[in-house]
């Protein structure tokens, strides 16, 4: 495995700390991770996001979500059924699951719902009126006074 020394990000930037913490964690995780269950994560408007999960077999009440510290947990347990069913093939995949997702900062979650086997997160970001950008008037230098910019001369001998 490659490693990727960001010390010098570090050093020669000033505020971009979650831009190398992200990159941190994209070259440390592992090439192996589960890609269950499936996901898409689509932009739905210029601030707004929906990530969608393929939670085929879970019903509302087997989905967990959580936000926490900038992190977006979906989890899903499946209620344990006490009937006994005998499966000749069984491609429905059921088996517990947890997806993380890194939020941004100011973003948050709006809304879920879970319509057709798909579970719909929707999310928005709120940009504070204080980091919005706003335009400064450039002033004109004040001319100088004559009279401050003038030394009397005596003569020295």
């Amino acid at each position: 495995m490659r490693h990727f020394d960001l010390t010098p990000l570090y050093r020669s930037s000033v505020g971009f700390d979650q831009l190398a913490n992200l990159m941190d964690r994209a070259l440390s995780s592992e090439v192996g991770q589960s890609s269950y269950p499936p996901y898409n994560i689509e932009k739905t408007a210029d601030d707004a996001y929906r990530i969608s999960i393929a939670v085929a077999g879970f019903s509302a009440g087997d989905l967990n979500i959580e936000v926490k510290e900038n992190a977006l947990l979906v989890s899903a347990r499946k209620a344990q059924t006490e009937e006994s069913k005998t499966y000749l093939h069984r491609g429905i995949g059921t088996r517990a699951f947890e997806r993380r997702f890194h939020l941004a900062d100011h973003v948050r979650v709006t809304e879920a719902s879970h319509v057709d086997g798909m579970l719909h997160i929707d999310l928005e970001r709120e940009i504070p009126e204080a980091l919005k950008p706003r335009r400064i008037e450039i002033t004109g230098a004040k001319p100088a006074s004559l009279d401050t910019d003038v030394v009397d001369a005596k003569p020295v001998n």
